[in-house]
């Protein structure tokens, strides 16, 4: 994975709140991944096949990996990513994983686990909600 100034990365985790505009500057400013990074995370297919497509499985495996694959973190760990499995667990609810990254120095990464935390769990609500309605 790239190394990203600080600011790059705090840009990053605004996009994944949510900030259209940011993201929008990301894309056009030589960040596409970390644009399609956020629409995948958000679920979606053609953003998820983008990042495998153009060279960043890494960044597929780290939604992955906050989704609840194991395998996913098990392939950033070997891959030689293991702050992005850190930051996986971190998405995942693992607060141990954001305490380590906090430990380690990665204050922004940290912020950048608990952003996806935010986001995946959102969805994970909505669809736990619309699937208690459909039952009704």
């Amino acid at each position: 994975m790239k190394q990203y100034p600080t600011k790059i990365i705090v840009a990053w985790a605004e996009a994944i709140s949510g900030n259209k505009t940011i993201r929008d500057w990301l894309t056009s400013n030589g960040y596409e991944e970390l644009a399609a990074f956020t629409y995948a995370l958000n679920l979606k297919d053609d953003a998820r096949k983008w990042l495998m497509d153009n060279g960043h499985p890494e960044l597929m495996a780290l939604i992955s990996g906050a989704e609840g694959d194991e395998k996913a973190c098990v392939w950033l760990i070997k891959n030689h990513y293991k702050k992005l499995a850190l930051i996986a667990k971190g998405a995942d609810n693992d607060d141990d994983s954001i305490r380590q990254l906090l430990l380690d120095g990665n204050r922004e990464w940290a912020m950048i686990a608990l952003k996806m935390r935010s986001v995946k769990n959102d969805i994970q609500d909505d669809l736990d909600n619309w699937h208690t309605y459909s039952q009704r």
